[in-house]
């Protein structure tokens, strides 16, 4: 019982310190929350008053919020949480929108409300996170970057077209518009990039090497998965990895495939499969009969599985 009770204490102990080292919500004094104290006075003051105008014509809330710290806190969860203890919006509408920077992290965000998400999309606030703020704060120039940052927004919001900005390329925003918009490029943090890797790249490069190893059914794997290494990867390196990877596979799988075809226990493999009706391939038995009529795989070794999650609103993060 005393063992209990010191591990109850213990558990307890530890979910208060986390709670401590929390970030704090700040007090809503305004359209322009300059915790960071990272804006000049009169950029404050102009930012305000544009958001200011922009609430009067269409009843939206933006906020900007800058912080010192995240005191441990990831800033999508931060992000998230001020917007819902603010209640951005407007009742019924959602229609608020949160921006957050955080110097010292050199990491930003904007948290759009249920209510304007098909106005401000994830590609939309990721490309003004990323073409109209990011190079401004890499330059060092936080006012220029927030103050262009908030103008795209109520642009994006208002469904006009943001004003040209000096540090853009030339033809970027047309390129990241036309090619973005059916296919966003990857905006998640490293972690998640590994975790969804792993799990797709897992699975499909699990059955492109049974394609490759296994006679007769292979060739049926090989084109079963080209619409998998086309579409899944873009999830993970964007469309452009997409691409270059499909370019492998359609050319790789092949040459692999011939060069397997030439080992010895491949063709031994190849005559089991038509004198026996199966064949064993590493852990694999390749054909024979189930319950069930028709050829079935099996193996030796665990299935996979996998779970998911959910997000309380919209939106994109960012760095410099």
């Amino acid at each position: 019982m005393m063992a209990r009770a010191l591990l109850a204490a213990a558990a307890l102990f530890i979910a208060a310190a986390g709670l401590a080292r929390a970030a704090d919500v700040p007090y809503l004094s305004g359209r322009v929350v300059d915790n960071a104290e990272l804006l000049a006075p009169a950029t404050s003051d102009r930012i305000g008053s544009l958001l200011k105008e922009h609430e009067a014509r269409t009843g939206n809330q933006v906020v900007v919020l800058t912080v010192s710290a995240l005191e441990g806190d990831s800033i999508e969860e931060y992000a998230l949480r001020v917007f819902n203890t603010w209640k951005l919006g407007q009742k019924g509408r959602d229609n608020g929108v949160l921006l957050t920077i955080v110097p010292s992290e050199r990491r930003m965000r904007i948290e759009v409300g249920y209510g304007l998400e098909g106005a401000l999309t994830d590609v939309a606030a990721s490309r003004i996170i990323r073409n109209v703020m990011a190079p401004s704060f890499k330059a060092g120039d936080f006012n220029a970057g927030v103050e262009q940052g908030v103008t795209a927004i109520i642009a994006q919001l208002e469904g006009r077209e943001a004003p040209a900005v000096a540090n853009e390329l030339p033809g970027q925003q047309a390129k990241t518009e036309s090619g973005s918009s059916a296919f966003p490029e990857p905006d998640l943090p490293l972690t998640e990039r590994i975790l969804f890797g792993a799990f797709i790249f897992g699975i499909i490069g699990l059955f492109t090497v049974l394609g490759v190893l296994t006679p007769g059914m292979g060739w049926f794997l090989y084109f079963f998965l080209i619409p998998f290494w086309a579409m899944f990867p873009i999830i993970v390196v964007g469309t452009g990895g997409a691409l270059k990877l499909l370019i492998v596979y359609l050319i790789g799988f092949p040459v692999a495939k011939l060069l397997v075809s030439r080992r010895a226990w491949y063709q031994n493999a190849k005559r089991d499969l038509k004198t026996k009706g199966q064949a064993q391939i590493g852990g694999f038995t390749v054909g024979g009969r189930s319950s069930s009529s028709g050829s079935s795989w099996s193996s030796r070794s665990g299935g996979f599985s996998g779970g998911g999650g959910s997000s309380g609103g919209g939106g994109a993060s960012g760095s410099w």
